[in-house]
């Protein structure tokens, strides 16, 4: 990867690598759950700090084998293990459930045939076709290397006939490793049963050992995402143009246009349509709500049908009642707008309480910070806030005041009544504008 940080904690959807792999594990409802890490890797245990997870140390990186005996004194010998790879992030637990329904044997194999068997230790199976043994590639004849149905890694196994082929397993090959697949040939040799299941899809038992890898694993994650939301009735206008990073719960009718992001916890109500190049995250949207074009939502919640953007950031604590209107180049933060208020243009609105119906003018700035302390506006209902004005908090507008265009408020503006701080405007006569010389 020629990076700093620890391979499994690249992120494929927003996620660790590793991320992804133990939450198909917890699907299994394991008994406890063992993570081989590098000693010097500090950071992989630190980004899962909250896991039920028991973090084995592995200070010599000597094969697979030798990892999974880094793990097996924890285990007791009643337990069946399975073991999988920090590595694939496209994991489905439909695999990881068939290989369980198979596992009567001692030793069950999960295998699969990818479209390039490059790479892969290759499955030898004899004239009944009963798995023989695995054969890495860098150890495996010209006419081994034939062979398509390769070694996906993982397995599952009797803790104690694992323990017993881990303690025989030995070096001797090209690399000077302990191989795991070497148990294959181990159990064969004791006459125990050998049971496999063939993946049903190849690709999501792929990993990355590289940022090319991690890539192509990325747009595959992606295409999953983006057909599940399809299969559920959510109108993607290019799924190749989608990217979504977290958890989408989306009702009917849903319309996603192209280059939208959407992060962590997102809920799309009945209706809801996101314009392109939109990004969100951790949002809440209500039925029929509109995000217009190249707009940046995040802890935003809609309560119902309201118009956002273009161009509009809508920051955390920003709650939208129906009707409501946040457009071009305004920025919110800990707002809540009433129904059917609306701040159309180049306005910043941050620790603010709208109430209903309230009219808010271009360049409109809620002053709410003092470089240690924020404080609160409130706009009461039928507010009209003139264009270019500035409300010094803490302040309050009245019900249906109207604040006059270009002013300061730093005192509350009572009901009914025109507040406004202008200097008066006045004319120069006969002024002369400089001119440049002519050359």
């Amino acid at each position: 990867m020629h990076s700093e940080r620890p391979k499994v904690l690249h992120a494929v959807g927003g996620k660790p690598m590793l991320g992804h792999v133990l939450d198909r594990a917890a699907e299994l409802q394991p008994d406890g759950l063992h993570v081989v890490v590098n000693p010097d890797a500090a950071a992989v245990p630190a980004a899962f700090a909250d896991a039920s997870v028991q973090w084995v140390p592995q200070a010599e990186r000597l094969g697979t084998g030798h990892a999974v005996m880094q793990a097996m004194p924890a285990i007791p010998d009643e337990a069946d293990v399975l073991v999988l790879y920090g590595d694939i992030p496209l994991l489905d637990a439909t695999s990881l459930q068939a290989l369980r329904a198979a596992h009567e044997s001692a030793l069950t194999l999960l295998t699969m045939r990818p479209a390039s068997a490059a790479g892969y230790g290759r499955v030898l199976r004899d004239g009944k076709g009963a798995v023989q043994a695995i054969v890495e590639e860098r150890d495996a004849t010209p006419e081994q290397r034939l062979i398509q149905e390769v070694n996906s890694g993982i397995l599952m196994a009797c803790a104690a006939d694992l323990r017993a082929w881990l303690n025989q397993l030995g070096n001797h090959n090209s690399q000077g490793e302990y191989y795991l697949t070497d148990v294959v040939a181990m159990a064969r040799a004791e006459g125990k049963a050998i049971g496999s299941v063939l993946a049903a899809d190849a690709e999501r038992l792929e990993g990355a050992n590289d940022r090319i890898q991690l890539a192509a694993l990325e747009r595959r994650y992606q295409r999953l995402q983006a057909e599940a939301l399809m299969q559920a009735g959510v109108t993607l206008a290019d799924p190749q143009r989608f990217d979504q990073r977290g958890a989408v719960q989306a009702g009917r009718d849903v319309t996603i246009d192209v280059n939208v992001v959407l992060e962590g916890e997102i809920t799309l109500g009945d209706g809801v349509s996101i314009g392109p190049g939109c990004v969100l995250r951790d949002c809440q949207l209500a039925p029929g709500t509109r995000v217009h074009a190249h707009s940046v939502l995040e802890g935003a919640r809609s309560t119902g049908a309201c118009d956002i953007g273009p161009f509009a950031r809508v920051r955390p604590g920003t709650v939208l009642a129906a009707g409501t209107r946040v457009g071009n180049f305004v920025e919110t933060k800990n707002t809540t707008l009433g129904p059917d208020s609306k701040a159309s243009h180049l306005t910043y609105l941050g620790d603010c309480k709208v109430g209903t119906a309230v009219n808010i003018g271009a360049g409109t700035i809620t002053c709410n910070y003092d470089g240690v302390n924020k404080f609160q506006t409130v706009i009461e209902d039928g507010a009209f806030i003139g264009s270019d004005s500035q409300l010094i908090a803490p302040v309050t507008v009245g019900k249906n005041a109207t604040i006059g265009a270009g002013s300061t408020i730093s005192k509350d503006a009572p009901a009914e009544q025109l507040t406004l701080s202008r200097s008066r405007q006045s004319s120069v006569a006969g002024l002369k504008r400089p001119r440049k010389k002519e050359s």
